[in-house]
């Protein structure tokens, strides 16, 4: 692997400064869109009466779509093109979003769930690899990982204002909502559903991609190209070391993290005075996203103290995030918790880049959606069973226990970094 000079924003070429800014300027949009319902899904499913063992079975369809489609329309994007992939995945979420504003039946809401699993493996790995392939052209030999930092902070930045103004939304215009005969908690849907419509617009008018090579007419030919690029990234996976020992690092980074992402509300509202619980939990759930956003800002600054060694540079923010997670599952008060899971939150934001540069430095274009949803889809398993794990043990002991046994996984995560690292010489990551 060819060693990358150093990232300098100013030093860049137009193309390549303009290439990042409207990546930025997407990403926010987009993630903006996604946010303004996070903040306020649970509320709504229990406003239309679903219990939590629905809620837990949406989210199941959601999941199970997701992890089904992954890894074909990840080839689909390397054999077709990103740009329309990610399109029909905006599509997805529209479809998905009307569904959920136009009925409170289960069956309609899990058509929806399963939409927003479809849109969600469509998106998995079509822009990002567009992003990475035409910066590499726009700047040649220039180090990728700064760029995807940058697209990373637009990307938490858009969640973390979309959670914002999703919770905000149904207090300050539910009521109007109300007397129209939706949901007050509709209105975040509904302001989710014109965004996403502007977010299809500067997709068609902004971005802008290189055209796929003429493509066999026959569908089964498609079919068998979208089958060949799945079959190749999957072998690459499987005989490419490098690739290989990062993908079981992610995977145990999530089977430990995870369960922190998804739990901690449940831990931290017992630490509140139930009046303003779900005001506090909204404002950490922001919280989370700005210092993801502020981790991802950072990152550039981390690879530059490990001399650009991103084997190094993960492996010494994994270690950080045990740490942390132990530290996290100690903290008693509400004071203590919110500022150790900010710290926490950051170091999750720092972790994404690093991770990112290996991966694209082992991989050709035409493999590079289908290896981005290869990694989701083995971070979504270990995900999974890390959640498993957690609920048992949470429930056998306690979640603190269950989050301590998982800081485990994120040492024996550090470790394959460690390993990895030795693998890789400096300045070829």
């Amino acid at each position: 692997m060819a060693v990358d000079t150093g990232f300098s924003f100013t030093a860049l070429t137009d193309r390549a400064r303009r290439h990042i800014r409207v990546f930025q300027v997407h990403q926010f949009l987009d993630r903006l869109a996604m946010g303004l319902t996070v903040a306020v899904v649970a509320l709504a499913l229990t406003d239309r009466g679903m219990d939590l063992f629905q809620i837990s079975a949406l989210f199941g369809v959601y999941a199970l779509t997701t992890m089904t489609l992954e890894l074909p329309f990840g080839g689909l994007a390397d054999a077709v093109g990103r740009k329309p992939v990610f399109l029909a995945a905006v599509g997805a979420s529209l479809v998905s979003l009307a569904l959920f504003l136009s009925s409170d039946a289960f069956g309609v809401l899990a058509l929806s769930f399963a939409f927003i699993g479809f849109g969600r493996a469509l998106r998995s790995g079509t822009l990002d690899a567009w992003f990475v392939e035409t910066f590499r052209a726009a700047a040649p030999g220039v180090d990728v990982q700064p760029a995807l930092a940058r697209a990373q902070w637009a990307n938490a930045m858009g969640l973390g204002v979309g959670a914002v103004l999703g919770g905000l939304l149904p207090d300050l215009i539910g009521a109007t909502g109300l007397r129209l005969g939706i949901s007050v908690y509709d209105v975040s849907y509904a302001a989710s559903f014109v965004m996403m419509l502007g977010v299809l617009v500067f997709t068609l008018f902004a971005i802008t991609e290189t055209p796929r090579p003429p493509r066999p007419p026959a569908p089964g030919h498609r079919i068998a190209r979208v089958a060949a690029v799945m079959r190749e990234a999957g072998l690459l996976a499987l005989n490419h070391p490098t690739l290989s020992i990062l993908l079981a690092a992610l995977a145990l980074m999530l089977m430990a993290t995870n369960p922190v992402e998804v739990i901690w509300p449940t831990h931290a509202r017992p630490m509140l005075d139930g009046d303003h619980a779900t005001t506090v939990i909204g404002a950490v759930t922001a919280g989370y996203f700005f210092a993801i956003a502020l981790g991802a800002s950072l990152s550039p600054h981390v690879s530059r103290l490990f001399r650009r060694r991103h084997a190094v540079s993960l492996a010494a923010i994994l270690a950080c995030l045990a740490v942390l997670q132990v530290v996290l599952a100690m903290q008693g008060g509400i004071a203590g918790f919110v500022g150790v899971f900010l710290l926490f939150s950051v170091m999750l934001g720092a972790s994404e880049t690093p991770a990112s540069s290996i991966l694209h430095s082992c991989v050709e274009d035409r493999q590079r959606s289908t290896m981005l949803s290869l990694r989701s889809l083995i971070q979504q398993l270990g995900a999974a069973l890390g959640l498993v794990m957690a609920g048992a043990l949470a429930e056998i002991w306690s979640t603190p226990v269950a989050w301590s046994v998982g800081a485990v996984f994120l040492l024996a995560a550090v470790a394959l970094c460690l390993v990895l690292a030795g693998r890789l010489a400096p300045g070829t990551e």
